[in-house]
């Protein structure tokens, strides 16, 4: 269990390393000088290369990785080159947005696929089986942003039982907050749920067939008795590994769903950098996201070790990065 946690930890490591790497390289290639387009074009050249000093942009591009790296590290952000404060500062108000946002759209994808899958597969071949994989095939081939505006115009619009865009802050109270975010959620977490419920009834199908569920019926128990002491938990493992999987997707829809319903969350804040080309916003925010991601997936690595008794034993098992 401690080896398995070491290497997912190093694998974690490595990972962050790699990719801070390649956005640095990345935005060093890209063509633009943070100094003109703080100072504007008519700026003097002399004026142009003490700015450039004092952002540290003279000395080579090695050096100044490693301080960027140093000061992720440390938490000690570069400052904005558009709002002339850290980074840091810009981020925090917009996680209370954003992360709230992920979460209940993870939560309520969980929600809803776990059971539809596990009764799609119970029912097989069934009248419900038929309709849970009708739906989820409807809920995949449906964008999440094409799913906002359609649930805007019926739910804001027309039944006018929700706001259309735009959030309060959590200071107006947790009703009028949660009901800005209610419709984002939604759009979020079905596209998502549609995958789930698909990969939750093929691998409950899959453990219906193992032998030990077999032989669990022919000790008297029921279809769902066995179905809920022998066979759930191994199902799940598959599961959990698409969660993983597809906690980056939801991270990538976040930044489209925001800036449907106007959300002042970390992904509109990435869209309004990118657009004014402020490079150190976008490049903090991408590793930033990227190290999300790993801790996500680290912790679905963790979750295999209350799932897969092996791994608590001491065993090789699981899965390799």
């Amino acid at each position: 269990m401690a080896w398995f946690l070491a290497r997912r930890a190093m694998a974690l490591a490595i990972t962050l390393l790699a990719a801070s790497l390649v956005v640095f390289c990345v935005l060093e290639v890209l063509p633009g000088d943070p100094a003109l387009l703080i100072l504007g074009t008519g700026a003097r050249e002399d004026t142009l290369a003490a700015l450039r000093a004092s952002m540290g942009l003279d000395r080579p591009a090695w050096e100044r990785y490693l301080d960027w790296v140093g000061g992720l590290m440390t938490g000690h952000l570069a400052n904005s080159l558009t709002y002339d404060v850290p980074v840091l500062a810009l981020l925090a108000p917009r996680l209370a947005v954003s992360g709230p946002l992920a979460l209940m759209a993870l939560t309520l994808a969980v929600a809803l696929a776990v059971p539809l899958g596990v009764l799609a597969a119970a029912r097989r071949g069934r009248a419900t089986d038929t309709a849970v994989m009708g739906l989820s095939q409807l809920g995949v081939a449906v964008p999440n942003f094409w799913l906002g505006l359609l649930l805007v115009l019926v739910f804001a619009v027309g039944l006018r039982w929700l706001p259309a865009g735009g959030f309060p802050g959590w200071e107006a109270g947790a009703g009028p907050a949660l009901a800005a975010l209610a419709l984002p959620t939604v759009a979020l977490a079905l596209p998502q749920a549609a995958i789930l419920a698909r990969v939750t009834r093929s691998a409950v199908l899959e453990v219906l067939g193992e032998d030990y569920m077999r032989t669990a019926r022919a000790k008297g128990l029921s279809h769902a008795e066995a179905l809920w002491r022998h066979g759930l938990r191994n199902a799940l493992i598959p599961v959990v590994t698409i969660m993983g999987l597809q906690f980056s997707f939801l991270l990538a829809g976040t930044i489209i769903i925001e800036t449907v319903f106007t959300l002042p969350g970390v992904g509109r804040l990435i869209v309004q950098a990118i657009g004014q080309r402020d490079l150190v916003v976008v490049r903090d925010l991408v590793v930033l996201l990227a190290a999300t991601v790993g801790v996500v997936n680290f912790l679905v690595d963790l979750s295999y070790a209350v799932l897969d008794p092996r791994l608590r034993q001491g065993g090789a098992g699981g899965r390799d990065a």
